[in-house]
């Protein structure tokens, strides 16, 4: 099942989406307004969300998810946004081109421990349709498309998408650097939907493509698969919530495969579009923060 929030005149509210009928469970629950309140339910009552989301289904209205575009906001509202990095080859290899300090990437890559890194707060964080930040003192500037893993206390509840925004002029400058190249305003986006953990058949065999438009023509455009991760998802959660204290609700974003040539920078008004097999389309505009 995919889950979808949506916001009509400021009124939350969360749709599940079975094959090709979307219901909206708040018509049944009118405190059930988020995915973090369907896992808590679930929670509670020893479900899986599913379950949940089947018995209220029968009940539900039947509404047209299409009408809902212009209304789609961020599925989830985590307390921490997390990344792991240098997970796929070309991700290692992008690194160390970037970087006077080659070597530490390659490292990294070959390593049992991943890198795990903070990426985002709610207040830094967009949803589907928001515009995604780069930073004005850069002038090399990508966005990275993301499997996102959601946590439920430290557990897999779902799948997303993420855009994990990024300066790769100052991260090349100097790896300590790292914060000020990742975490900024509008410096990630996610959706459009979370995908159920029991749902996605495998996290780890999806195909991932991105699309980048500047004056309505294409100037870059990329597929992968998560097949290429060098780490597992259950690998990064393992070592993402290890002696960490995780909050209640959390996205950890795995990495990426799709990376420009070093010849390409993202501008101001430049369309982003990320489509991930089982999950949907994650589409940005860009802007200057």
């Amino acid at each position: 099942m995919r889950y979808y929030r949506v916001a009509t005149h400021g009124d939350p509210r969360i749709i599940v989406q079975t094959s090709d009928t979307a219901y909206d469970l708040t018509s049944v629950k009118g405190n059930l307004t988020s995915f973090l309140d369907l896992t808590r339910a679930a929670n509670i009552t020893d479900n899986d969300i599913d379950d949940v989301a089947d018995q209220l289904v029968a009940k539900a209205d039947e509404v047209d998810l299409s009408t809902f575009d212009s209304d789609v906001t961020s599925p989830v509202a985590p307390s921490e946004i997390w990344a792991a990095g240098v997970t796929y080859e070309i991700s290692e290899e992008a690194r160390e081109a970037e970087s006077a300090m080659p070597d530490m990437y390659r490292e990294v890559y070959h390593s049992e421990r991943p890198e795990i890194f903070f990426k985002a707060t709610p207040s830094r964080t967009v949803g589907p349709g928001e515009t995604v930040g780069i930073r004005e003192d850069s002038d090399w500037d990508v966005p990275e498309p993301e499997l996102g893993i959601v946590l439920y206390r430290g557990d897999i509840a779902g799948y997303t998408i993420g855009n994990d925004m990024s300066s790769r002029s100052i991260e090349g400058e100097n790896p300590l650097y790292l914060p000020q190249a990742k975490i900024y305003d509008r410096c990630c986006s996610i959706g459009p939907c979370v995908a159920s953990a029991t749902g996605l058949d495998d996290p780890h065999d999806l195909e991932m493509s991105m699309t980048i438009s500047r004056d309505g023509e294409r100037v870059f455009e990329g597929s992968t698969t998560t097949a290429n991760m060098a780490q597992t998802c259950e690998d990064l959660v393992s070592y993402y919530t290890r002696h960490n204290a995780v909050p209640e609700l959390a996205v950890l974003l795995t990495g990426t495969a799709i990376v420009p040539d070093e010849s390409f920078t993202l501008q101001a008004e430049d369309h982003v579009s990320i489509d991930l097999e089982g999950i949907g389309t994650l589409e940005n505009d860009v802007t200057v923060v």
